[in-house]
C-alpha cells in the first residue's frame, strides 16, 4: 500500500500525521499477512489428509479461528487511527508477504508452510513495532506484542510436529 493520507477529520491522539500514516501502512501489511495466512490455514484445514488428519484438521481450525479474530482487531486499530482498512483480495494480494498455498500439499508440507507463514507475520509485526514505539503509540505496540507472542507460539507448535 502506498503511503496513505489520513483524513483531516481524524482525532488528535498525540501522534503526528506522518507517524500515523507510517503506522497505518504497516498495520495494513500486517492485516494483509494475517488475512492471507487465515485463508491458507482454512484451505489446509479443508484439504489435509493422511495419518495425522484428525490432529491437523483440529489444530488448523484452532489457528484459523484465532487469525479470524485477529484481523478484526488489526482493522479496528487502523480505523481508530483515522484511515480506511484494506479489505479486498486485490489489496491484500498487493500488501501481503505470505505466498499462496501450493496445490496438492502433503500434511508435512502444510505444516512447514504454515510455520513459515507464522514467522512471516511475526517479522511484519516486529518491523512495525519500532515505528509505533518511536511514535509513542502504546496501543499499537501492545497489539503487536500480543500478535508476535501468539504467532511465535504457533510457529513453535508447528515446528514441534516436524521434529523426529
Amino acid at each position: 500500500m502506498s503511503a496513505q493520507t489520513i483524513p483531516a477529520r481524524s482525532l488528535d491522539f498525540g501522534i503526528s500525521e506522518e507517524d500515523r500514516n507510517q503506522i497505518v501502512v504497516g498495520l495494513s501489511g500486517l492485516l494483509a499477512d494475517t488475512y492471507t495466512l487465515y485463508l491458507k490455514t482454512h484451505n489446509y484445514h479443508w484439504n489435509v489428509t493422511g495419518p495425522m488428519f484428525q490432529t491437523l484438521h483440529t489444530m488448523f481450525e484452532t489457528l484459523y479461528n484465532e487469525q479470524w479474530q485477529a484481523v478484526d482487531v488489526i482493522a479496528e486499530r487502523i480505523r481508530t487511527l483515522g484511515a480506511p482498512a484494506p479489505g479486498t483480495y486485490e489489496q491484500f494480494a498487493a500488501l501481503t508477504k505470505i505466498t499462496n498455498a501450493p496445490l496438492n500439499s502433503t500434511a508435512k508440507e502444510m505444516i512447514r508452510d504454515l510455520m513459515e507463514g507464522q514467522a512471516t507475520v511475526v517479522r511484519t509485526a516486529r518491523n512495525l513495532f519500532s515505528v509505533a514505539e518511536k511514535a509513542n503509540d502504546q496501543p499499537t505496540c501492545d497489539m503487536l506484542t500480543q500478535r508476535m507472542q501468539t504467532h511465535e507460539k504457533y510457529a513453535w507448535m508447528l515446528r514441534s510436529l516436524l521434529e523426529e
